[in-house]
């Protein structure tokens, strides 16, 4: 198969799917779907079997889905091997699974900086490490990596969460160098502050948390789902081919170079 075979309808992997309507994962892949997309999502949690009937319900795409721990490499072997099965290729690797432990530093300890890690790190090193082959061989591919706008806003009690997201842009950069001859691009996309209902319920529960987030967001808000879902189904699409190795921010500018 070669990146000139259109016959196989465009098949995207979204990890940390699991969340339901209210997560990022979910609107990620809702995005791909009404692209036309074939979806496989996964998480960790069972939970994400209810995201695939939501999502096969409304759409004509085929939606498949898959529980598993993506920080063992044998789950994530699994997970690609799935899907080629299923859809006959990956062409989108999404790594949203994610989750960091928030607390400030020196209250972390050894099982929380390795969950942060596992979760947000090892998830989306295993997770690249299974799909380049199947994408070298199809000589395509777009990998979009979830990562954290936090990277360089150095937002309180984010040092652990940061340290696994710091790895992930780090990676990020040295495959889509070495990947970079081939039809296959690797990015990230770096949300701030989204409106998930995660966020949504943390807010209520304490308005001057709220506004701590918020005042470091000129425009004044959240993201909302679909504009962080927009950014990732463009890096996707084939004709972003000349875009790779680069974190966007989606952030209301909260950072800015």
């Amino acid at each position: 198969m070669t990146n000139t075979d259109t016959n196989r309808r465009r098949t995207a992997i979204v990890t940390g799917a699991g969340m339901g309507v209210g997560g990022v994962g979910r609107a990620i892949a809702g995005q791909l779907v009404r692209e036309g997309y074939a979806v496989m999502v996964t998480d960790i949690d069972p939970e994400v079997e209810r995201v695939a009937v939501s999502l096969a319900e409304t759409s004509h795409a085929p939606v498949a889905f898959h529980v598993a721990d993506l920080s063992v490499e044998g789950q994530a072997a699994e997970l690609i091997d799935k899907t080629v099965q299923r859809f006959g290729g990956v062409d989108v690797m999404v790594n949203n699974a994610g989750g960091g432990i928030i607390r400030p530093f020196l209250e972390h300890d050894a099982a929380s900086f390795a969950a942060t890690l596992a979760r947000n790190l090892w998830t989306t090193i295993w997770c690249c490490h299974k799909v380049l082959p199947h994408m070298i061989e199809q000589n395509h591919g777009r990998i979009i990596n979830i990562g954290a706008d936090s990277l360089r806003t150095g937002i309180p009690g984010h040092a652990g969460y940061n340290a696994a997201k710091g790895g992930v842009v780090g990676m990020t950069v040295a495959l889509a160098r070495d990947f970079a001859h081939l039809d296959i691009t690797v990015n990230v996309v770096s949300p701030c502050v989204i409106n998930t209902r995660r966020h949504q319920d943390m807010i209520q529960a304490s308005p001057e948390l709220r506004s701590a987030f918020l005042a470091v967001v000129p425009k004044g808000r959240s993201a909302e789902l679909r504009e962080v879902a927009d950014v990732v189904s463009f890096l996707a699409r084939r004709e972003t081919a000349f875009v790779t190795g680069q974190e966007i921010s989606v952030n209301g500018g909260s950072a800015m170079p």
